[in-house]
């Protein structure tokens, strides 16, 4: 009887061994989340892999705004991650070998479209067919052809559907595991954005619009998240409005409405809240303005008193330095927000951060 006992005990440890390793396999889906885990110990990997959800969306977005607005929506539901390097000028940006098989192995792509991004193209054609879902945060947005275009010129009229595409170049591949959503918008565009003005994020309204579109594309993704996501969203929305309104009422009174800046970012900014924006190069930051330009900036700016030149984070300040020293004027700032300087991430600034020091920065240069 003694005997029988013994080896009844150790059938049972056996047995509890077995069961304890087929538990740590990597070959579940939580073991590979365990495995990222590097540096903690076993009891922290299993109880971090014990609270990830098991349909953690992976995640790619594009530039600096999507990022923000992404993360915000998707807590900790999703892991995303950021394309363009931080201090990186987005529109200089084009993906590797490597970046491209890191999108097309992704759940999904988030960009902001409208031109800005000249390498979404190449990349939705090389994941036709696979599972990737390409979101276009700017859908369904009134688009701005230039600069010239705030002032009632011409739009272009993007589809409402998140996922839906009005494609004339490109196959839209459809698969069991998701959708390939290519934007003809985007053939064959250069730095120039082919003429339309993407920078609809620098409108907190717009960008509110920007994030509705985000969720609803997570939604669809993660329906069993729906609730989760909307409450993020809703969270961050509130955030956007209370901005909204402290732009209306910060720039509503001001002595003057119109300013002049290096790069024509901010149309939709000045439209929304009835200012001029006066850009001295067109769309694109590193385009250089002739000498005619130049000179055309200089004469409005001394017949109109200007006293602030404002150029961006991330490219060259020598032409805005060059007519503020014309006219005897000052430089100061104003961030088109396509991405944060080391120093600025290391002061943990974020989108609605950067928006009130462009607040502020318009406010002391509309009432000089």
């Amino acid at each position: 009887m003694l005997t029988f006992k013994i080896r009844h005990l150790a059938v049972l440890s056996l047995s509890a061994m077995l069961i304890a390793a087929g538990c740590g396999s990597n070959n579940s889906p939580s073991g590979n989340a365990a495995a990222t885990n590097a540096g903690g110990n076993a009891n922290t990997a299993a109880a971090d892999t014990a609270a990830a959800p098991a349909d953690k969306l992976d995640i790619k977005v594009s530039f600096y705004p999507m990022y923000e607005f992404t993360r915000h929506i998707a807590g900790d539901l999703a892991d995303v991650e950021l394309l363009v390097p931080a201090g990186v000028e987005p529109h200089d940006w084009e993906p590797t070998s490597q970046d491209m098989a890191r999108i097309t192995d992704a759940d999904m792509l988030i960009y902001n479209g409208a031109g800005m991004e000249s390498w979404t193209a190449q990349v939705l054609d090389s994941a036709s067919g696979s599972k990737l879902i390409a979101v276009e945060a700017s859908k369904g947005l009134e688009i701005m052809e230039s600069a010239e275009g705030e002032e009632g010129g011409h739009a272009h009229e993007h589809a409402e559907e998140a996922h839906s595409t009005e494609d004339h170049d490109h196959e839209h591949a459809e698969e069991a595991h998701g959708t390939v959503d290519h934007d003809h918008a985007e053939a064959g565009h250069t730095h120039d954005h082919g003429g339309l003005d993407p920078h609809v994020w620098l409108a907190p309204s717009l960008a509110i619009k920007e994030v509705r579109t985000i969720e609803a594309a997570l939604t669809s993704a993660a329906p069993a998240h729906a609730a989760a996501f909307k409450a993020n969203a809703d969270s961050y929305i509130a955030e956007l409005e209370q901005l909204d309104k402290d732009f209306k009422e910060g720039l509503a009174g001001t002595k003057r409405k119109d300013f002049i800046t290096q790069h024509a970012a901010f149309g939709y900014l000045a439209k929304e809240y009835g200012l001029t924006q006066v850009p001295i190069a067109g769309l694109s930051p590193e385009q250089e303005p002739s000498a005619a330009q130049m000179a055309e900036i200089v004469e409005f700016a001394k017949a109109n008193d200007v006293k602030t030149i404002f150029f961006e984070t991330l490219v060259s300040s020598s032409v805005a330095e060059t007519i503020a020293q014309e006219i005897g004027a000052k430089t100061a700032v104003l961030n088109p927000i396509e991405g944060l300087t080391d120093e600025e991430r290391s002061s943990n600034m974020n989108y609605i951060s950067v928006m009130r020091q462009n607040l502020e920065a318009l406010k002391i240069a509309l009432n000089e």
